[in-house]
């Protein structure tokens, strides 16, 4: 798939205010600092479309971006350490779960993984929580340019092995580089397998 067209439509906490068109829509989630924005703005091919920062936690909203005028990218606030008030961050995990767990037209979740670290328990949770709630997700490896090969593999290995002692099989895997451009058309091709 290649995207012509992405636009950004509107911002919100509250589901109720996502659009009510139908179309499919696409999460982008992740520990702060994962890269998020950068890896939107590679898919997209657009620079500036979501914000990059080097403050953590700079996404607050739930982001709703067109696509082709087909589907919608949703960009969503980070987990983890941004720095913000507690009733805040639970205020934030409460519209995340909201969004994940009741919006209808949620085809897939990309979760974002850090490809430099070994698996984190947050991370390792907030997947398990997607299993749960029954929730269909990818996971996505960041950064892959910032460290080595035979570095990459071993993380990868080790977030498998950690995967599968809750799961029975993995569930679709991919490594990206916002800088090289790398697994852009793994991702969207996997996408428009899902829209067709």
């Amino acid at each position: 798939m290649i995207i012509k067209e992405a636009t950004f439509l509107i911002s919100n906490t509250e589901i109720a205010k996502c659009p009510t068109d139908g179309k499919p829509e696409f999460a982008f989630i992740g520990r702060s600092n994962v890269g998020k924005s950068s890896l939107i703005n590679m898919l997209t091919g657009k620079k500036n479309l979501a914000k990059t920062s080097s403050t953590p936690g700079k996404t607050q909203l739930i982001n709703h971006f067109v696509i082709n005028e087909k589907w919608y990218l949703v960009d969503l606030p980070g987990y983890g350490y941004a720095k913000v008030s507690k009733s805040k961050r639970n205020n934030w995990e409460k519209f995340i779960s909201d969004y994940l767990t009741k919006r209808k037209e949620l085809e897939n979740i990309f979760v974002l993984l850090d490809a430099r670290l070994e698996p984190q328990k947050i991370d390792l949770e907030f997947m398990n929580w997607c299993g749960e709630k029954n929730l269909p997700f990818s996971m996505v490896f960041t950064k892959i340019d910032k460290l080595s090969s035979s570095a990459l593999q071993k993380n990868l290995a080790k977030y498998k092995k950690e995967m599968l002692k809750y799961w029975e099989e993995l569930p679709p895997l991919f490594t990206t580089s916002a800088t090289s451009g790398f697994g852009k058309e793994p991702i969207l091709n996997y996408i428009g397998q899902i829209l067709v």
